[in-house]
């Protein structure tokens, strides 16, 4: 199964949980918008909402490149609560693997997501941030291609 999310330009939902240490989950919505530009650079804009109003919006906008035939890629990425962030992925045989760092960022905050491809419609998200050694939030979610 070759993957949808993230190679191919689309819209995508999301779905799910997010969690901070010592709070109960959050319910958590989403929408993505992926777009494939001239020589190998992608758009990915995210918003996340919650829906009860437990926390604040969040955006993020990231520019990547990912040559064509390589699994690897680079991007940078503005997120609304982290700054600026620098990162890199790469596209395994049944996952799509981030890791990503804050410049300039005092509590040392580096996160991990891990998109694990159900179907070509379908992915699982699983997400964590980190401040020094301790993780702070995470994310478990369901997205959908629409």
């Amino acid at each position: 199964m070759d993957h949808t999310f993230l190679i191919e330009p689309g819209r995508w939902t999301l779905q799910g949980n997010w969690l901070e240490r010592d709070k109960p989950p959050m319910v958590l919505r989403g929408g993505i918008l992926i777009a494939w530009g001239r020589d190998n650079w992608f758009t990915m804009v995210m918003k996340l909402t919650f829906p009860n109003q437990e926390h604040d919006e969040i955006s993020l906008q990231y520019k990547g490149r990912l040559a064509g035939g390589e699994r690897q890629y680079t991007f940078v990425l503005q997120h609304s609560e982290l700054g600026r962030v620098e990162g890199e992925g790469w596209v395994a045989p049944a996952s799509v693997v981030q890791r990503y760092w804050c410049l300039g960022d005092r509590q040392r905050r580096t996160g991990f997501e891990t998109l694990y491809q159900v179907s070509d419609a379908h992915y699982h998200l699983s997400s964590g941030i980190m401040a020094g050694h301790y993780l702070t939030t995470a994310i478990e979610a369901n997205l959908e291609r629409q």
